[in-house]
């Protein structure tokens, strides 16, 4: 690094401390430990199984097939 780096990273480093400072004058005494700062909810519905889409409608949607298999152009060669 050069010189004006690392003063510029003096200054950075010494406001990230100053931030910890901070938090550590937070009184938390009896507060209880969280990861998430409100409730959570699934918004996802019970994976349940259905019926699957026929083959032959996927197919007919398909721009290439070969063999009853969605035909695409090679990615590594």
């Amino acid at each position: 690094m050069t010189d004006d780096e690392v003063e510029r990273m003096r200054g950075e480093l010494s406001d990230i401390l100053g931030h910890f400072d901070t938090l550590q004058q937070v009184h938390t005494t009896g507060a209880e430990p969280t990861g998430h700062s409100a409730g959570l909810e699934t918004v996802m519905r019970e994976d349940v199984p259905d019926a699957s889409t026929p083959r032959e409608d996927i197919l007919a949607n398909a721009p290439r097939t070969e063999d009853g298999f969605i035909r695409v152009r090679a990615v590594l060669e």
